[in-house]
């Protein structure tokens, strides 16, 4: 004896659908020759359930019937509405049934009169049908005279069409099936698939996601639903509305759709400030009050008040997971680097995301080759996926300077040179030799640079970023200290968690503003004060780059606070014969000069930076004369930049100075 094939979903759905409208037209045809005075032999019944037994699963009208927990009268006013867009027959029949052949849509007034089982409280707009919007009642007077219509996107789910409703586009997006998760994420998302697995009655508890990246919270919250058979949806929560009619509204289009399409949503919180009372209020009320599988994620912790919560932090991959990833990455290309994969887990601290991310865009560069210039594509690969959340908080410095450019006595230089060696070899006296074993704290390496204006003190960041191939971003402090307290070591810890992924160099220039002697507490501000200076001090001793303070007055800073830096440097006024040297390298190779006197030159009273500002802007006099650059165009750009230092130009300074 053989057996039948199973039915595919698309049969079934035509076949069980086909069945209900049947069911309908011969109820309304019932209804019609009663009205007639015509003889009825017997009354339409509950269509006969449908035998899933040969499909390969249940059809749509049953699933939507027994999610939303439609009674038979109900169906049948569903598959009613469904059937006058399907089928012109039936549109007709209604039209014959109300006696008007303008009026081919149903009514709750011929449902209650034509349909077996009808009950006044189908109506109700707490009722299914209008709850979950799955029949919308038009603008009549009467409710039961207006044209009711079925909603478009249960109209093709009943067919068999699956996509999102259109009203959430824009605002809700699939997230598709991730790569692989590292073995401690997939433990997270473990957990997350347990909690629900383990929920009881139904009730699924909100999860939290909290960590620095969001393609890996997103990664995370994909895993966990596909280990339960859901699909995943992600809303931003900077796009919520504000107004509580239009919240309700998404809320339930939200639940309706989620219970079509099997689903589950991840509000990410990332964009929205707490301080933004109304989008911060929407966010909660949302997750207070939305069912079924919800997720949250944030950077930080998102408290909603009521609705009970389970919070999972995610954290950077450790060394050996990235090690891992960046084998899995690279390929039989990490087999030939020599040993650089270790520098680069060293060095960065790069999700799996980023790690793959940087891979492919340097493959795609190095092809088969390997050696140094694969090591450096890698490397700049991996610091441009650690640089865009530091971008949006701190000006980046491109570099071009070297050790030549810097003139410095020999021990100041010697000095910057202990601290890239520092920076180079962190990673073996830490890990390798085990000096990090005792904890975090100590391990940073910061220096501090002070000395007057134009000392050279931002060009020593800059030499020391181009040595290490690094990302130098400068601090801007008046963004970062606030008077409004807790905000300082808000905008502080952005900072240092942004910059702990790639490790950059951080400049806090003209640090005195924040860094100063802490004061006597004798009121509150005082104290606040104080906590802000400790919380840096703490994030400073922790941070696995090197952050460097500048200021121009060394004695401003707290004792307590210079003992915890680990490199202090003084930039000295140059003297002449350092003025003369950086006389002779200001000027590039290309800029046309004559007859200058270096030794002349070096007789003004001023540092490297104002030495750059007279021959660049001499630079441009002589450009818009047509000439090059000669002693008077110096001694032009020299009054001005004295002028602007509120300076007297003395004839010492300039004695002798040829003017042609």
């Amino acid at each position: 004896m053989m057996v039948a094939a199973p039915e595919s979903r698309d049969t079934v759905n035509r076949r069980v659908l086909g069945m209900a409208l049947a069911h309908v037209r011969d109820a309304l045809e019932r209804h019609i020759a009663r009205a007639r005075g015509d003889t009825v032999d017997h009354p339409a019944g509950t269509p006969v359930a449908h035998d899933e037994r040969d499909s390969d699963g249940q059809a749509a009208l049953d699933t939507l019937c027994a999610l939303f927990q439609l009674s038979p009268f109900e169906r049948d006013i569903l598959v009613l509405c469904a059937g006058v867009e399907l089928d012109a027959g039936l549109a007709s029949l209604c039209a014959a049934a109300q006696g008007d052949p303008q009026r081919v849509a149903p009514t709750f007034s011929l449902a209650l009169a034509a349909l077996p089982g009808a009950h006044w409280s189908a109506l109700a707009p707490n009722a299914p049908l209008r709850r979950w919007r799955l029949v919308e009642p038009g603008t009549a007077s009467l409710l039961t005279r207006s044209p009711l219509r079925i909603d478009e996107r249960v109209l093709h789910y009943l067919t068999g069409v699956a996509y999102l409703d259109e009203r959430l586009q824009g605002m809700v997006a699939p997230v598709w099936s991730p790569e692989p998760l590292l073995p401690s994420h997939q433990a997270l998302a473990g957990r997350i698939a347990g909690v629900w697995a383990r929920a009881r009655g139904g009730v699924l508890p909100l999860v939290q996601i909290c960590g620095d990246e969001r393609a890996t919270r997103e990664a995370i919250a994909a895993h966990a639903c596909a280990s339960v058979g859901l699909n995943l949806h992600t809303l931003s929560a900077a796009m919520l509305p504000v107004a509580a009619s239009e919240i309700e509204a998404l809320a339930r289009l939200w639940e309706r759709e989620a219970a079509l399409s099997t689903s589950a949503l991840l509000v990410d919180c990332e964009d929205v400030d707490p301080a933004d009372t109304a989008r911060a209020g929407a966010v909660t009320w949302l997750l207070e009050r939305t069912a079924g599988a919800l997720l949250v994620a944030a950077r930080d912790r998102w408290r909603p008040a009521r609705r009970a919560m389970v919070t999972v932090d995610v954290c950077r991959p450790g060394s050996t997971e990235q090690r891992r990833a960046w084998y899995a990455a690279l390929g039989s290309t990490a087999e030939r680097l020599n040993g650089q994969v270790d520098l680069l887990v060293s060095q960065f601290n790069l999700s799996a995301h980023a790690i793959q991310a940087a891979s492919v865009e340097a493959l795609g560069q190095i092809g088969d080759h390997t050696g140094e210039d694969a090591v450096r594509a890698i490397w700049d690969a991996s610091r441009a996926q650690a640089r865009p959340r530091l971008d949006d908080l701190a000006q980046r410095i491109d570099s071009s300077v070297a050790w030549d450019d810097l003139v410095l006595p020999g021990s100041q230089r010697q000095v910057l040179r202990d601290i890239a060696a520092h920076v180079r070899q962190r990673a073996r006296v830490y890990d390798t030799w085990g000096f990090a074993a005792h904890g975090a704290r100590g391990l940073g390496i910061s220096a501090l640079f002070a000395g007057a204006s134009g000392t050279g003190k931002t060009m020593a960041a800059e030499v020391l970023a181009n040595e290490l191939r690094l990302d130098l971003y400068r601090i801007d402090l008046s963004s970062v200290v606030s008077k409004y307290i807790g905000e300082t070591e808000k905008n502080l810890r952005r900072i240092f968690d942004a910059a702990e992924s790639g490790g950059a160099i951080l400049l806090f220039d003209e640090a005195d503003a924040l860094f100063g002697k802490r004061s006597e507490v004798k009121d509150s501000h005082d104290r606040y004060a104080n906590i802000e200076v400790s919380y840096l001090l703490q994030r400073m001793e922790a941070y696995r780059g090197l952050a460097i303070l500048t200021t121009n007055l060394k004695s401003a800073l707290d004792t307590a606070f210079l003992r915890r830096i680990r490199f202090v440097v003084q930039f000295p006024f140059p003297d002449a014969a350092q003025r003369a040297e950086i006389w002779r390298r200001v000027f590039p190779p290309g800029a046309p000069v004559e007859s200058l006197d270096i030794e002349k030159l070096a007789r003004l009273n001023v540092a490297g930076g104002n030495i750059r500002t007279i021959a660049l802007n001499a630079a441009f006099l002589a450009a818009d004369a047509g000439e090059p650059i000669r002693m008077a165009h110096l001694l032009r750009a020299a009054r001005a930049e004295y002028t602007k230092l509120e300076k007297q130009l003395t004839e010492a300074e300039i004695a002798g100075w040829v003017a042609g």
